[in-house]
Formats: structure tokens, sequence, C-alpha cells
């Protein structure tokens, strides 16, 4: 997958490459799933430029998962024909990645390949925003967009931790989050009255995936910045100092492991609202770019027949 220039969805292309060789310090991976993520559309659209220029023609895609082709003769502890999840930014979306070893993870048995894609983005992020914040049993800590990719781990993250956990989200939603143990609250105007109402006795840490005045919130509902977490308000980190803690504070096979263990052993869900063949990667992204669905999108790289063919995991 590669763009040319920066603009919408359009400017994507699938491209014929000759397929990498393989360094002798790095693992080369056949990608089966790749994830997709927001953050993605800014960089293709040219938002970041500043700060994360693209070099065209350029890449995409952060998160897979896939199956080790060729292992370089420096490295030890993968081998060949071993499922594995990782980490390759701007370069997931394609038939094979040349992988840094360190950027890899061994995928559990047990764990979906889909699921194991969006294990160290979306994962990692949601990690890092509870390290952040350190809920505690017994707290009441508030999750924005809590049905979203990021936000379903990060409630689910909290409920783990002993927290009684309150996700903002659609009223289409409220029934799932519910049975994850999540008490849902809808999003919009009038949000903090019905914060307040859900939590009489006080918040003490916000989880904010979605921006859109959360922080504002959780300053008004009297949570101590240093208990606040965004990923979406660069407003409010430098109005109050909040945490900005995201993917990279737990880019660590470590923490792509525990997590794989707990979706692999059905502690934590990650819904998988809808798969798109690598062709259809146009309309997976104007799909995305809704942020309107329950858990993640993802884009099937391998073909089918060749997908099919893969020993059960």
């Amino acid at each position: 997958m590669r763009f040319e220039r920066y603009g919408g969805p359009e400017v994507l292309k699938v491209v014929d490459v000759p397929r990498p060789a393989t360094p002798s310090d790095r693992v080369l991976v056949e990608v089966v799933t790749a994830a997709m993520n927001p953050g993605e559309i800014g960089i293709r659209e040219g938002a970041f430029a500043s700060m994360w220029p693209a070099a065209f023609p350029e890449g995409q895609g952060n998160d897979y998962s896939g199956v080790v082709a060729e292992v370089g003769h420096d490295v030890v502890g993968f081998q060949v024909g071993q499922p594995v999840l990782g980490f390759a930014p701007r370069a997931a979306q394609a038939d094979f990645v040349v992988a840094d070893p360190a950027a890899l993870a061994a995928k559990p048995a047990g764990l979906g390949w889909d699921e194991a894609a969006t294990i160290a983005g979306v994962g990692a992020t949601a990690w890092a925003g509870i390290e952040a914040v350190a809920p505690r049993e017994g707290e009441t800590v508030v999750v924005s967009a809590a049905a979203g990719g990021v936000g379903i781990i990060t409630a689910q993250l909290a409920v783990l931790r002993g927290a009684r956990v309150i996700g903002t989200a659609g009223e289409r939603n409220f029934d799932y989050l519910a049975s994850l143990g999540v008490t849902p609250v809808r999003y919009g105007p009038g949000l903090l009255e019905r914060l307040q109402e859900a939590a009489p006795g006080g918040v003490d840490a916000y989880l904010d995936t979605f921006g859109a005045g959360n922080v504002d919130v959780a300053i008004a509902l009297g949570v101590h910045p240093y208990r606040i977490n965004t990923i979406a308000d660069g407003n409010g980190i430098r109005r109050y100092g909040v945490h900005s803690a995201a993917q990279e504070q737990a880019d660590t096979p470590e923490v792509w492991q525990e997590l794989a263990r707990l979706v692999a052993a059905g502690r934590i869900v990650i819904p998988i609202a809808r798969a798109y063949p690598l062709d259809q990667v146009e309309d997976a992204y104007r799909d995305l770019a809704t942020r309107h669905v329950r858990g993640k999108r993802v884009l099937h790289v391998m073909p089918p027949e060749r997908r099919a063919a893969l020993p059960a995991t």
C-alpha cells in the first residue's frame, strides 16, 4: 500500500514491489492482517506533515499479525513458520514486512489473526493510558469513547484492576459495554451533568480517547490533572498539564505479549467491526473516518486461499 501525495483515500494505491531481502539482523514476516488506525488518516492527509513528514512514495499501516517467512543469520528467538504480531511504522500494509526482532512478539495460541494485529497499536495505547493514571480497586474511572478501538480495551483493563468504570458511548453500544462490566453514559451535550449523576461520589481518574472537550469535563468533575490521560486533546495537555501517554509509552514486546495473553484467555475482548480485503482499502478508510463503530476495522492482506491454508493456532 502506497501513496505518492497527500490527500483522501483516493491517493492510496496497491502496487507491486519486489519481495524484500532479509538483512542478517532482521526477520521477514508475511503479513496476514494489518490494523487500521485513525491517525493514519491524518498522516495521509498531511495533517501531521510538520511532525511526521511523508517520504513519497509513502507506505501505510503500523500494527499487524503474520507468519515468520525468513530469519536473518544473527537473529535468535524466532523461527520460520512462527505466528507473530508486531509494529512496523508506515510499512505494515504490505505482503511482507522486514521486522526488527525488538518490534516482534510471539502470537499465542487462541488469539485470532485479526485481534492480534491490533495489539501493538490500540492495545499498547490503552495499556499506556492505564499505566499513566493507575486506577485502583474501588475507584471510579471514566473512559471516553469506550466502545471505540482504544476505549474498549482501556475500559476492560480498568475493570481488571477492580475499578468501577463509566464509559461514554452512543446508546446503541450500551448493552455491549454493560456486558463487559462497564456502566454506559451517553456522550454529547450535557455529558458533565450525566457523569455527575452516574458518579455522585466523584470521579478518581479520566481516560480520554476521543477529545471533543473530554479533558475540560474531567477538570470540571474535579479530577486531578495527574489522574487524566488524553490521546486526542493537545490543547488540554497544554492547558492543564494532563498525561498524554500513548503507544510510544508501551512500545515493547513484553507489554504486547501480556495483552495478547489476556485476549487469548478471554479476559479482554477486542471486537472486530469489519475486515476488508486489501483492494477495498479506499472504502475501508472512508468507513474508518466516520469513527462510529464498535471496536476495530482491519485489512486482510494475505489472500483468502493462502490464509485458509495456515495452521490453526
